[in-house]
């Protein structure tokens, strides 16, 4: 135990700092984080589930959400769970995150959703309880839970897109969807995807004829 008012405050002035750059940091373009935590699976057994070899060689989805048998995380979660088969055409994995233990996820899991459960979801819902994965990710809120953040990682696992969403605020999941289909289509075509741009629609080159081209014919879509 520190006894040293000084290595005390060199102590505090040193994991303040850790803390604040992980709150701040910045992962796109970077390889993400790996982790391995107990996860309560999509067929509801528990298991030592390591995070790259899950998801190896698709797209994915890290969600993280604050707490089992709270109020906006059952709206997130079911959405997500009724959006499967769509991320699946993907070739897209859904993790989901909190700072729960195995055993609250299972009990959740198994609690009706007129008793505020969340039935037999269909994606991992992995146990952060000792907050390792939330704080290596920047998302750990007050030491306690994780803030609504969403990672979207790569066939190669390097981050794409990050967001974090404050407690009261939920997330869109078809947005998640659109950006699969943004880098999906940047890693098949070439092009750039440009603002409220979704699958089906036309890109554009990454050039000033490009954007001269775009912006000739779609300029008035983009204050719709």
């Amino acid at each position: 135990m520190l006894k040293n008012p000084l290595l005390i405050h060199q102590y505090f002035v040193y994991y303040s700092h850790v803390f604040l750059v992980r709150c701040l940091m910045n992962l796109v373009t970077k390889q993400a984080i790996d982790f391995t935590a107990r996860a309560v699976m999509s067929d509801g057994k528990v298991c030592d589930m390591t995070f790259s070899k899950y998801v190896a060689g698709k797209y994915a989805v890290l969600f993280f959400y604050p707490r089992d048998f709270t109020f906006v995380c059952p709206t997130e979660i079911l959405s997500l769970h009724s959006r499967i088969p769509q991320f699946g055409e993907r070739n897209a994995e859904v993790v989901g995150v909190s700072t729960d233990s195995e055993f609250a996820h299972s009990h959740w899991r198994n609690t009706p959703l007129e008793k505020g459960g969340i039935g037999l979801v269909s994606f991992p819902l992995v146990a952060d309880d000792s907050h390792e994965i939330s704080n290596s990710y920047g998302v750990l809120h007050n030491g306690r839970v994780a803030l609504r953040g969403t990672v979207v990682i790569d066939e190669n696992f390097v981050v794409r897109h990050q967001a974090v969403n404050d407690l009261p605020i939920g997330r869109n999941i078809d947005e998640l969807l659109r950006i699969v289909d943004a880098i999906e289509h940047h890693k098949k075509h070439g092009e750039v995807c440009p603002a409220g741009w979704s699958r089906g629609q036309v890109a554009m080159e990454a050039t000033q004829h490009g954007v001269e081209h775009y912006l000739q014919s779609h300029s008035d879509n983009l204050g719709s």
